[in-house]
């Protein structure tokens, strides 16, 4: 083929063999004008390499390669005045070979998508195929519901004119296109979302947007505009939104956001911008998909690349887009020129070879007139940076740098907004206007937050992901005015998306760059497409038009290089191996190879012109390495022959032996053959005689057994009938006795059950009946406030007895071990007595017998001498047996004895071992019993806290909508209404002294009081709702803020019930638990020896051990029984919990419902209002809300008269009972300091008058401020309060306690809410409010909580009053303050967390990243050391104000979690961080972290734990991932992560280039079924739940400061305090 004419197969063919022979990366350049056929030779060139490449697996690579065409051309083609299919983007198509050279996959990148096409076509041109495909194919089912129609009915697709094409049929098309996407692996879903997408752009350009004023600077979009409600449709987002940020901007400074109208051309520019964006993330998205279904299976060994960019364009109008192309297409050119003119060139002379040079024009100066410094792109990036940049000043910056200084470039004559560049292939003139807008490609960040918020398609969300933790804001909308300030609680980050990004140009020219080095790396081989006419005729050729199109290209020059020049080359090493087969024999013997080559050419190529010698290369004329190549291949041919006819005789001859020896071992085999049969016939006839004599015999005694058995079978069948019916007799008349026994049982039994359920069931009625009774009388004193108080004392004193149970259970235990260790030494002792009398009495027994015998004997010898010496022999023989008796006895016994002590020893220890057991899950199960209790009350405490804020947020609306007067409402409070239950704390005022005091004394009233006093003004509004009722109420009449409010409250009360009820049931729950112990606790103490039997006689043993045995049994029932019990009633009170908890859920989602309704409402009467045309209606209704509202305020001023009447005389009642109790507690102190000694001046006690305490909240924590007081010892304030507390308890006065405990838990709230989001100021209050809770304690009733105390503390106790029932609601305080504190502390270190774990350096050396991941634009802005500053910041601050060592270490425990959490999420969700070389570093950082706490003595507080996660996340990252044993390993790691975050990681992980390989589905399947086996340890779930709160617990610690040492600076100004 490469001998033919030339043609697109030949070029393909040329870089196939290449590759091939070379082993080198091949690139096919395909340029040329536009409309010259770059397209159609790309797709026959990937064509030919599908053919010839063919693909290794059954997944038809090849057609996938080939199936990316159409997707592309009707994506990114579209209708140009030059072309019907023109490029608007370039491509590099990279397809990949494998080691022979088969296609493994492919890879294609981009180049600048013409994305202004999307939004503005130029007469007769046309926008991307993909829409009018589309448009054509709108009657298919499944785009029925897209809203869409003809071409003409959009305004993206008819500003051309041109809706149609000849010989195109769109819907044909479209079917390829969506066939194409099928084979690629897009789903239909993800098509149907793709094309859902698609129509919303089309929406999203006919919505209309129409002017507000006459001035134009703000506008409006129509409510009823069908575009938008179909695009809003389409992409799942709020019509009321979009149709806002259309129209409207908001604006982020330094210190405040501002919200800014659009004038109706500015909105319109938005709205493109916002279609452009979609479509360009869109067109993104498919090139990823298209990159994953043709990613190489295998390694790759060698690719070839197709180059298809835009061509050469000019047009009438010139803009960005055709300056970026032309500005490629001179890249391209000069690339083409240093390959073939200045490197051709260069080689010649470099080797000293005769040549002339051939000029040609080289393009570096226009290339530096558009990237150098100060050049064109680099003025326009400058341009782009400036505060009021504009496409004018850009001009004037071009006039004035280069058109004096470049010959390039030109200015027009009748122009000051262009300029003209000379291109190599001619002039252009460019229009500077739009290039600002296009290089900056701005889309307003509110309307991308407004897409990402939206959950109804998936493929939306991975276009337009997530970015950092914040959500964007969307501030309120107002009407007056045309800038609004907002105040937001937290402000919003600006998307990077918007800010901080590079513009077009720069990300273009990068890309630019880094093709060339791409085109660089690789052999290039050219296709020029010439354009035959511009008028896309076909068969019709214009010379000249061809002409200036070589001309332009070099093609000319490059002709003239190959007729004169050397177009093939070989260095003389690689001539001398290629054609060592042409060299003779002498030629071969000589030592320089460079004169060997010379004279090889010299004999073969007689003509010297044909070929030239330079320094380290031959150079050919065209034709003579062809011929040279003819000479090898017939050199190559004889050789060939040779070897064949040399091969041939040898296997000739082979084939000989081969028979003649098969011949010979044939005639061995069969002469053997025939002396064995003859040996076998021999061996036979002896063995049938055997045979015959053995099977007679046999047969003879086969029947002589036969009959023996018959007549043994037949006596014993016999004999068996006999015994058998004997049998019969004697047990039918025994049964007869069983059965009526049996019958007898049943009877009596069924008569007792009977008579048992009975009285059962008269039991239970009677329970009943009191239990509902109790239940009453349980309900109405559970109602109760001081019911509630009673509850809320007991409790921590029932903790402190369920741990003093726990430790006196600890304790039995050491006792019993200590009674059984003294058991077994006395039971040692005995037995060892009982072994040395059992050993004496054998002994005496021996001596007896054996004097028996001998006078025996003796009285024989005299009677009998004859016979005395035989008799005498068998006695010593007799005596001998015996002897041999009482030794295997006496083994007996001890054998008996061992194992005897053995059984005790094991049952002593098993039974040791079941106590020990059980007293140690009895306690586990009451810690967390207790543990899952402090959580549950602290998640209440929380409720509670935020159904206070929300009813303070309620009265803060309700005296906002009081000092409304019209009932017309502004923007702002329609905001408000948007917002679910939260209002900004903008709208409410600071309260003053007075408010200030009525809040304080609040919270100790009762809540029916506070329903009654809204009740009241409930009732003032009835009588307000007597006149004319306004369009704006409801159809009960009644307000939606009072109503609000109302709801709240009763979830309130509903909500204290259920948390005094649920302390109730716990109490009761441990009550009935500690009596159910009691037979536990009963056979704990019985005594060990006892139940052992160590002190009965051996006899009795075996008895005592089964009595034993079955009291342990039907004990260990019993208390399986009361724990079944005691675990189905906490089960029920715990699903009865989360049901009630579930009815708070319900009941608030119901408010939020109710608050959408009542802004509906709103926004339906405003619109009616506007269409109706009411104004006569609206002006009377206001002025009868004026009247009303005039008499309302009349009536308020009345009651606020009364009130104060009231107060003062109150005050006044107030004043005198102070006054006469002061008096009698000034004669009471007088008398006591007469009676004191001179030495004890001071008791630790501070007065306070009843005037002074809102001056004392003042000093001590409204202002107080410790930086301010140097020489204040820590919790000052917390010792202040109590010494006054002290002064009022011995002063009798309850009241005076009440008042001010209220006014100083009022004023920490105050201070703390004041103060969130200081974490000092927070702390400070968190360590006074502990200190004040240890001091009540440890000074008052409770006897334990005073062991550790001095005499002289003592002496300073509480004598009147128990205010251990403050302890209580100042726990709750703590808690609420110690969840202000974690949430303050998450807000500082959450955005610290992903750039200092994962994203900081801190080894040098890993900066290495793997393929694939996002390149940073500059270093991160936190790293390591700034977060332990930032928690060392925070220990510093804890341990300043001395908080509790225990309290401190559960706090860094929770924040140590949300740093774990963020940065094992972040690692879950970017798949670019999980590498080897991030492993590495994650664990180092977390080594640090360890450190930090071992260095900060925290590592004992559970923060070590919480970290595990992440550090076996980073082993995990680290480990091997290859064999069944690094699967197993894997499993046993990583036990703190659950299943789904393993195989996520395993997924995403991203190897080393060139050092490691993917983790294979095998290995990843592998582990998962191994995980699957394993019992699950944690949570299942993927993502940690970083908002989750660990239950806090606030222990107590006995204070060593005296008070009467206290010492109070001066600075303080506590002067008006009385010492006492």
């Amino acid at each position: 083929m490469g001998d033919m004419d030339p043609h697109i197969f030949a070029v393909a063919e040329d870089a196939y063999k290449q590759m091939s022979r070379n082993d080198e990366n091949q690139s096919l350049i395909i340029s040329g004008e536009s409309g010259a056929g770059k397209t159609a030779s790309a797709k026959y060139a990937m064509r030919y390499f599908a053919l010839v490449g063919g693909s290794l697996g059954d997944s038809s690579m090849e057609e996938k390669v080939l199936a990316s065409s159409p997707i592309m051309e009707a994506f990114g083609n579209a209708k140009t005045t030059r072309n019907d299919n023109s490029s608007r983007f370039g491509k590099y198509v990279e397809i990949c070979f494998s080691h022979e050279y088969r296609i493994v996959g492919a890879t294609m990148k981009t180049y600048l998508l013409e994305k202004s096409r999307l939004t503005f076509q130029a007469k007769t041109e046309r926008n991307y195929h993909i829409f009018y495909q589309l448009c054509a194919s709108a009657a298919l089912p499944e785009f029925q519901g897209l809203g869409l129609g003809g071409a003409e009915s959009f305004h993206y697709t008819n500003q051309g004119q041109c809706t149609h094409l000849e010989a195109t049929d769109d819907a044909a098309d479209l079917e390829s296109t969506r066939n194409a996407f099928s084979l690629l692996g897009v789903h239909e879903s993800s098509q149907l979302e793709l094309f859902s997408i698609l129509a919303s752009i089309l929406h999203l350009g006919n919505i209309r947007l129409r002017a507000k004023d006459r001035h134009g600077e703000s506008c409006f979009t129509e409510p009823d505009d069908e575009a938008l409600g179909l695009f809003c449709t389409l992409l799942g987002v709020e019509t009321s939104q979009v149709s806002r940020w259309l129209c409207y901007r908001k604006l982020v400074t330094a210190s405040e956001t501002y919200v800014k109208p659009m004038s109706r051309q500015q909105a319109l520019n938005s709205r493109d911008a916002l279609a452009k964006h979609i479509y360009g993330q869109l067109f993104k998205w498919i090139v990823s998909r298209i990159n994953k279904a043709l990613r190489a299976s295998c390694r790759q060994q060698a690719s070839i690349g197709i180059l298809d960019i835009y061509g050469f364009e000019t047009f009438t109008v010139n803009s960005f887009e055709q300056f970026c192309i032309n500005y490629a297409n001179e890249k391209l050119q000069q690339h083409f020129n240093l390959h073939v003119f200045k490197l051709e060139q260069e080689e010649y002379m470099k080797e000293e070879i005769p040549w002339t040079f051939i000029d040609f024009y080289d393009n570096q100066p226009c290339i530096d007139l558009i990237e150098a410094k100060l050049g064109i792109l680099d003025l326009l990036n400058e341009e782009c940076k400036m505060p009021k940049g504009s496409d004018a000043s850009w001009a004037q910056k071009l006039y004035d740098r280069h058109l004096h200084h470049s010959p390039h470039f030109q200015k027009p004559k009748m122009s000051t907004d262009a300029f003209i560049v000379h291109h190599f292939a001619g002039k252009v003139e460019y229009q500077c206007g739009g290039f600002l807008e296009k290089n900056q490609d701005t889309v307003h960040a509110e309307l991308i937050g407004l897409l990402r918020a939206s959950k109804k398609s998936a493929l939306l969300a991975e276009l337009f992901p997530e970015e950092g933790d914040g959500s964007i804001a969307l501030p309120s909308r107002r009407s007056h005015g045309s800038r609004v300030t907002v105040r937001p609680g937290r402000r919003s980050l600006p998307a990077p998306d918007k800010e901080h990004r590079k513009p077009i140009s720069t990300q273009f020219k990068a890309s630019l760059h880094k093709l060339m080095e791409t085109l660089s790396s690789t052999a290039p081989h050219y296709v020029r497409c010439i354009k035959p006419n511009d008028r896309k005729r076909p068969f019709e050729f214009d010379a000249k038009r061809a002409v200036e199109q070589l001309r332009a290209c070099g093609v000319l020059e490059t002709i003239q290089i190959s007729a004169s020049g050397y177009p093939s080359r070989w260095t003389y090493v690689e001539f001398f191996s290629r054609y060592r087969a042409l060299m003779r024999p002498e030629e071969l013997m000589g030592g320089d190879e460079r004169q060997t080559c010379r004279l090889v050419l010299e004999r073969l190529l007689k003509d010297p012109s044909k070929y030239q010698c330079g320094k380290g290369k031959i150079f050919f004329r065209a034709g003579q390495v062809a011929f040279l190549e003819e000479l090898r291949g017939r050199r190559l041919r004889a050789a060939c022959v040779f070897i064949q006819k040399s091969l041939h005789c040898w296997l000739g001859r082979r084939r000989f032996l081969r028979m003649r020896a098969a011949a010979i071992c044939l005639q061995r085999f069969s002469r053997g053959f025939l002396a064995r049969r003859l040996a076998r016939r021999l061996r036979r006839t002896s063995a049938a005689l055997t045979l015959q004599k053995n099977f007679k015999m046999a047969l003879a005694r086969r029947s002589y057994l036969r009959t023996q058995a018959a007549a043994v079978t037949i006596q014993a069948f016999a004999r068996g009938m006999f015994a058998r019916r004997l049998h019969r007799q004697m047990v039918a008349s025994q049964k007869a006795v069983v059965i009526q026994s049996a019958v007898r049982g049943w009877l009596a039994r069924t008569k007792y059950l009977r008579v048992r359920r009975s009285v059962v069931y008269l039991q239970c009625c009677c329970r009943r009946m009191r239990a509902r009774r109790e239940l009453r009388r349980l309900r109405v004193e559970a109602r109760s406030v001081e019911h509630y108080k009673q509850l809320n004392k007991g409790m921590e004193i029932k903790v402190m007895q369920l741990q003093c149970k726990v430790d006196e259970q600890a304790r039995e235990n050491r006792s019993l071990s200590e009674q059984l260790s003294a058991l077994r030494a006395s039971h040692s002792e005995e037995v060892e007595r009982l072994r040395s009398e059992l050993r004496g009495l054998r002994e005496d027994k021996a001596q007896e017998t054996r004097i028996r015998e001998l006078q025996e004997q003796l009285q024989r010898v005299e009677s009998e001498k004859s016979s005395s010496e035989g008799r005498l022999g068998r006695e010593m023989e007799e005596l001998k047996q015996r002897l041999t008796e009482l030794e295997a006895m006496k083994s007996n016994l001890k054998e008996e004895k061992d194992a005897l002590n053995q059984r005790i020893m094991e049952q002593s220890q098993e039974l040791e071992d079941q106590l020990r057991r059980r007293v140690a899950a009895e306690s586990q199960e009451l810690l967390c019993q207790l543990e899952g209790e402090r959580a549950r009350y602290q998640s209440l405490v929380k409720e509670c806290a935020r159904l206070e804020q929300c009813c303070e947020n309620l009265q803060d609306e309700v005296a906002f909508h009081k000092r409304t007067p019209s009932l017309q409402r502004s923007p702002s409070s329609d905001s408000i209404l948007d917002s679910e239950c939260s209002y900004p704390s903008s709208l409410s005022t600071a309260p003053s002294r007075d408010d200030a005091d009525q809040q304080s004394e609040s919270p100790s009233q009762p809540l029916d009081q506070e329903r009654g006093r809204w009740r009241q003004r409930h009732g003032w509004r009835r009588i307000r709702s007597d006149s004319p009722p306004s369009s704006l109420d409801d159809d009960d009449g009644q307000d939606p803020y009072e109503k609000a409010y109302l709801l709240l409250l009763g979830q309130l009360n509903v909500v204290t019930e259920d948390l005094a009820r649920t302390r109730e049931e716990l109490r009761r729950a441990k009550v009935q638990l500690a009596h159910e112990r009691k037979p536990f606790e009963i056979f704990k103490r019985r005594n060990i020896a006892e139940i052992l039997g160590l002190n009965k006689s051996p006899e009795k043993m075996t008895e005592e051990d089964s009595m034993m045995e079955e009291d342990l049994k039907y004990a260990y029932d019993a208390v399986r029984v009361s724990n079944k019990l005691l675990e189905s009633q906490l089960q029920e009170q715990q699903q009865q919990h989360e049901q009630e908890l579930e009815s708070l859920r319900l009941d608030v989602c119901s408010l939020r419902q109710l608050s959408t309704q009542q802004q509906s409402r709103i926004q339906d009467l405003q619109l009616r209002q506007g269409e109706d045309g009411l104004q006569p209606q609206i002006v009377q209704l206001k002025r009868e809300n004026l009247d009303l509202a005039g008499q309302l305020d009349t009536r308020g001023k009345n009651l606020l008269k009364l009130r104060k009447q009231l107060k003062t005389s109150v005050k006044q009642i107030q004043d005198l009972t102070a006054s006469r109790e002061a008096q009698l507690l000034e004669q009471k102190v007088k008398v006591e300091e007469m009676e004191r000694p001179l030495d004890d001046a001071f008791e630790g006690m501070l007065g306070c008058k009843a005037e002074d305490e809102g001056r004392l909240i003042r000093t001590i924590i409204t202002d107080f401020k410790p930086q301010h007081s140097p020489g204040a010892v820590p919790g000052l304030p917390a010792y202040v309060l109590f010494m006054c507390f002290r002064h009022a308890d011995a002063s009798h006065d309850e009241h005076r306690i009440h008042s001010l405990f209220t006014a100083a838990v009022s004023g920490i709230k105050r201070v703390v809410k004041k103060h969130s989001e200081d974490f000092d100021v927070v702390a400070l209050w968190l360590a006074n409010t502990c200190c004040l809770i240890n001091c009540l304690r440890q000074y008052g009733g409770d006897q334990s909580y005073r062991l550790a105390n001095t005499p002289k503390q003592n002496q300073h106790c509480l004598r009147n009053f128990d205010l251990a029932s403050h302890c209580q609601s100042l726990g709750d305080l703590a808690i609420q303050i110690y969840q202000q504190l974690i949430r303050v502390a998450q807000k500082q270190l959450k955005p610290m967390i992903v750039a200092a774990m994962l994203e900081s350096e801190t080894i040098q050396g890993l900066s290495a990243r793997p393929p694939g991941y996002r390149k940073q634009p500059a270093a991160p802005a936190y790293t390591l050391d700034s977060l332990l500053q930032q928690l060392s910041s925070f220990h510093e601050a804890l341990e300043r104000h001395q908080l509790e060592p225990v309290v401190v270490g559960q706090a860094f425990r929770q924040l140590l979690f949300t740093v774990s959490g963020v940065a094992l999420n972040y690692l879950l969700l970017r798949r670019d961080a999980c590498s080897w070389s991030q492993g590495v570093q994650l664990r180092y950082n977390v080594s640090q972290l360890e450190e930090w706490l071992r260095a900060k003595g925290l590592q004992q507080s559970g923060a070590m734990e919480v970290l595990r996660p992440l550090i076996q996340a980073a082993q995990l990252l680290q480990v091997k991932k290859t064999t069944e044993e690094d699967a197993e390993a894997i499993c046993c790691l990583c036990t703190a992560l659950s299943t789904p975050q393993i195989m996520k990681i395993l997924r995403a992980y991203t190897p080393a280039a060139g050092l490691e390989e993917r983790v294979r589905p095998s290995f990843i399947s592998s582990v998962e079924n191994r995980l699957a086996d394993r019992t699950p340890a944690g949570p299942r779930q993927l993502l940690v739940d970083t908002a989750h709160l660990f239950p806090v617990h606030l222990p107590f610690s006995c204070s060593p400061m005296q008070l009467d040492e206290l010492r109070i600076p001066d600075s303080v100004n506590l002067t008006f305090l009385t010492r006492l």
